[in-house]
């Protein structure tokens, strides 16, 4: 499936860390922030999962939902969201077919090794259900205000 901006965003259904399954069309009426990351607990990830955190206020105030997805079972999202105080959900796409329709499952490379894994990337989906805007390949300093700014001016 390739993605259009402006298009449909892909549809999911995925066990929440509130115990819950959750799908995007839950959430229609609202604009979504999806971000994809490698794995709870590493520190690229702990930083962009408290910088979204530390944000969460100004993105509902623009009537957008943060959703977190990984490979990572619910168990260990909920031990993630404790440790860090996280107020959002954090979705686990264990056999990552998600990450697989927004075209984030590629082949990393790290010390040598390559191996099949999750490209740290955001998707913002607007009220409607479409793709609005994406960023792949993300590097966490100051990537969470670029998305809260695109919601502001955008949507």
């Amino acid at each position: 499936m390739s993605l259009v901006l402006g298009g449909k965003a892909p549809q999911f259904e995925l066990p929440a860390s509130n115990g819950e399954i959750v799908k995007l069309s839950d959430f229609k009426g609202k604009n979504v922030v999806l971000y994809f990351y490698p794995k709870d607990m590493t520190p690229g990830c702990t930083t962009e999962a408290c910088d979204f955190r530390d944000h969460h206020e100004s993105f509902e105030g623009l009537n957008a939902v943060i959703l977190g997805v990984s490979p990572d079972p619910v168990d260990r999202h909920g031990k993630f969201i404790e440790k860090h105080g996280l107020p959002f959900l954090l979705l686990a796409d264990e056999n990552h077919k998600t990450a697989e329709d927004y075209g984030v499952w590629t082949l990393k490379k790290n010390f040598g090794k390559e191996y099949m894994g999750i490209e740290r990337s955001t998707f913002i989906i607007d009220n409607e259900g479409n793709l609005a805007k994406e960023w792949r390949k993300v590097k966490v300093k100051g990537h969470v205000e670029e998305a809260l700014e695109f919601i502001k001016e955008n949507l």
